[in-house]
């Protein structure tokens, strides 16, 4: 029978796979920090799933790149962390964290299964999507169980089905405004939550940076964030619907080192990128102009933001190129290759 997976890579392929391993080494060097510090019995076992979830995806995507000889990642190794560091985060939002890293993974696990062909690959983002499923099912029973899981608004039931009949619907900014809609509700909720998560480990994770203009880089990102969780509060508490809370409280008083500033860095920036995404996909799904235009007017502040982060890490030497397609004019006149 001929092998199926004696192909070369395509594009979307090498990314997939690239940017997962990237992202599981980092997963492991914060769960293993997770793992030294929890206190929770019941938290600790999904700490220690989720670690040897990012080490098994380490080892089959590594395997891949052996047999195709495909350079592997840096990523972030040992250098990168301080396990035995001080306590920096509540049992709490170790939790929160993992279940806002399996939405994320269940996201990006599912974009890459429409893509990628190969049987191997295919394989691998099956499992990737498999166990990002189960990490939210333990933390969201965990959570259900402790109390700490913040429920979406309840809404009332329609009497009926209507259709929409009237322009007014699309309004927003001048005269009487529609209610939310539960679709805007829900966005307008989960960008709250997935902020308010980004503030707490921002907040924290400045707590612990080396250099001055990392700290400061963070610092302007949680200002950013707190900004964006008062604005989307606003339509909800208008429509005496409750937003979520905060995490503040998540953080200890430690400024020992946990973390490199390169690792830091790069989570902010991958935070960022998810945000991004976020934004688009509520701005499709808000009809209400208003809303949809405040959307819009946020993502130019979010990818500035995003960019600076990438400027700070390639300055510093910490950014690691993806995956590119050859420079075929370069080739053509005979430049050399880049190193």
């Amino acid at each position: 029978m001929e092998d199926k997976t004696n192909i070369r890579l395509t594009a979307a392929e090498m990314s997939g796979l690239w940017t997962q391993y990237i992202n599981d080494t980092l997963v492991k060097c914060i769960t293993s920090y997770f793992l030294e510090n929890v206190s929770d019995e019941k938290v600790r076992p999904v700490i220690e799933f989720t670690l040897n979830t990012a080490n098994q995806n380490l080892t089959m995507i590594g395997n891949i790149f052996k047999k195709d000889h495909f350079p592997i990642p840096v990523g972030f190794t040992d250098e990168d962390v301080n396990i035995k560091a001080p306590k920096l985060f509540s049992d709490t939002f170790m939790l929160m964290y993992l279940r806002h890293l399996s939405i994320l993974t269940m996201a990006a696990s599912s974009a890459m299964l429409g893509v990628v062909t190969r049987r191997d690959v295919v394989e691998i983002h099956k499992v990737v999507l498999k166990k990002s499923v189960e990490l939210q099912d333990r933390t969201r029973d965990l959570m259900l169980e402790q109390g700490t899981y913040i429920r979406p608004p309840f809404i009332s039931i329609p009497d009926k089905v209507d259709f929409v009949e009237k322009q007014q619907f699309l309004t927003g900014f001048f005269g009487k405004k529609r209610s939310l809609s539960s679709v805007e509700i829900t966005h307008l909720f989960l960008n709250i939550q997935t902020n308010y998560i980004g503030k707490t480990l921002i907040t924290g994770l400045a707590q612990v940076a080396e250099k001055e203009e990392v700290k400061q880089l963070l610092l302007r990102g949680k200002k950013m964030a707190q900004k964006h969780v008062e604005i989307f509060s606003k339509y909800l508490l208008e429509e005496d619907l409750p937003a979520p809370m905060g995490w503040d409280t998540a953080i200890t008083d430690t400024t020992a080192k946990v973390f490199s500033d390169k690792l830091i860095v790069f989570h902010v920036s991958g935070m960022i990128a998810a945000g991004v995404g976020n934004y688009g996909a509520a701005m499709a799904a808000s009809p209400r102009r208003d809303i949809g235009a405040r959307y819009a007017s946020l993502v130019p502040e979010v990818t500035l933001y995003a960019e600076d982060c990438a400027n700070l890490m390639i300055k510093k030497g910490w950014m690691e190129e993806p995956p590119q397609t050859d420079d075929r004019d370069g080739l053509i006149k005979g430049e050399p290759l880049p190193e």
